[in-house]
């Protein structure tokens, strides 16, 4: 489990990263921002795979803390509705 938090944490700064290039370049309701965030994390940490041993499982549960952890990070203080970009 330390692994797969490990490479959560270096994922979260990335993910949050494409998750705000994502924002500015399409428009789409803030609403679905944390699921766009998710889905993103699970298919990073499937393409890390030159980067880590993991087995795909951990990867797949790293991306989708990293995920959840970049949403948090990023969007605690903002308000949820309208859209973005």
């Amino acid at each position: 489990m330390e692994e797969v938090l490990i490479f959560a944490t270096i994922l979260a700064p990335i993910l949050t990263a494409l998750v705000q290039l994502v924002k500015k370049t399409v428009k789409l309701p803030t609403n679905i921002v944390p699921a766009l965030s998710f889905v993103i994390g699970i298919g990073l940490g499937a393409i890390a795979y030159p980067f880590t041993d993991l087995d795909l499982v951990l990867r797949l549960w790293a991306g989708g803390f990293a995920g959840l952890a970049a949403t948090g990070l990023f969007e605690i203080g903002t308000k949820r509705e309208g859209t973005t970009k």
